[in-house]
């Protein structure tokens, strides 16, 4: 609901800057890499039900400062300083959601569907980002932006109600290793993750802005687009990481990455700017499990939370810096370029995956 509607109100109804309006973004990102930690002990040691209930009041909460911020328009800082509040909320509603309903996830069907698992989760996340996106824009244009606010409260009221209701998992008992020492055993995944994501960062923080800039009509459906074809894939090739490999899934739809930022980075005309978001999103569709799930087999079961919630702030860091950096580099108004960076990061995610092929050679799941 939120991102295709956040960076018009900062920018043009507030009157602040490409980078604010691409802080507006990632300020959720950035309360998302400092609860990830958090967030897996919480659903290693109180349980994953526990976590996502956690973070679905927080994500409650984020509505309420969003209600806030639309109160306080005549008051641009104050406005702003709200709705930077509501984006940490939801940063945090993130991570406990986040990793908690994997786990859930997981709790409930056994481990050896963890691949499984997360491409469900990610195909309900992107779902919701295909639909949210447009349904934003006519939130706001009907109601005005508080009903952006409105919106996730009664949403994670719904949402509490039904997730209060389901049956939890039984935790894993064993040692809990250091997050420091989890975060070593994930870091040469993560960092093939996290260059891949700066793609989906800029088209999330940016492509409302570059479409204004060009003066083209439908920014929110390329976003929908995005996420349609994210949703897709993992319908239609979910079980390709048990086939093939998480590696070769992952150096394959890189490429793929790389070319639709290319094309969305060179576009002239709206039909290929939307080619660019379909691309970019078939190539971002299944990096996350493809190298996640080798992530999450480097520890026991006890520590699973803990290292999903670790391979994760991959995520968080990309995304945390692709909206600032993102706006330094379209400073002029020339968003042209971000995509054509975020593009070169997709190749090099690449080539950083083939080595990790190379030294650990084929596997199964990761």
């Amino acid at each position: 609901l939120q991102l295709a509607v956040l960076p018009p109100f900062v920018h043009d109804e507030l009157g602040y800057s490409a980078v604010l309006a691409g802080l507006g973004v990632s300020t959720q990102y950035i309360a998302t890499l400092f609860s990830r930690g958090f967030a897996g002990r919480t659903s290693d040691g109180a349980g994953p039900k526990h976590a996502a209930l956690v973070g679905m009041a927080a994500c409650g909460a984020s509505g309420l400062l969003l209600i806030l911020c639309a109160l306080l328009h005549a008051l641009p800082a104050a406005s702003f300083g709200a709705l930077l509040l509501g984006r940490l909320a939801l940063g945090v509603g993130e991570s406990c959601v986040g990793t908690g309903s994997i786990m859930w996830g997981i709790g409930r069907v056994g481990a050896a569907h963890t691949a499984k698992v997360i491409s469900w989760n990610g195909i309900a996340t992107y779902s919701a980002l295909a639909v949210g996106a447009p349904l934003g824009v006519v939130l706001v244009r009907k109601l005005g932006f508080y009903a952006i606010g409105l919106s996730g409260v009664l949403l994670m009221a719904m949402s509490l109600l039904l997730a209060w209701r389901r049956p939890g998992v039984r935790m894993e008992s064993g040692e809990r290793l250091p997050m420091r020492n989890v975060f070593g055993r994930v870091t040469p995944h993560g960092l093939g993750l996290a260059l891949g994501a700066v793609g989906f960062g800029v088209i999330s923080t940016f492509i409302t802005l570059y479409y204004a800039t060009q003066h083209w009509d439908g920014a929110a459906y390329a976003l929908s687009v995005f996420g349609i074809c994210f949703v897709g894939m993992r319908l239609a090739f979910g079980g390709a990481i048990s086939r093939y490999g998480g590696y070769l899934v992952a150096i394959v739809l890189f490429v793929i990455e790389a070319f639709g930022l290319l094309v969305l980075a060179l576009a002239g005309h709206p039909a290929y700017a939307m080619l660019g978001a379909a691309l970019t999103g078939i190539g971002f569709s299944l990096i996350f499990p493809a190298l996640g799930v080798g992530s999450v087999n480097r520890v026991d079961l006890a520590n699973r939370g803990a290292a999903l919630a670790a391979y994760s702030v991959f995520t968080d860091v990309a995304l945390g810096v692709a909206g600032p950096l993102g706006g330094v580099i379209a400073g002029g108004g020339r968003y042209g370029p971000v995509f054509g960076i975020a593009a070169v990061m997709a190749v090099a995610a690449c080539l950083l995956t083939f080595a990790l092929y190379v030294r650990f050679g084929r596997r199964t799941l990761g």
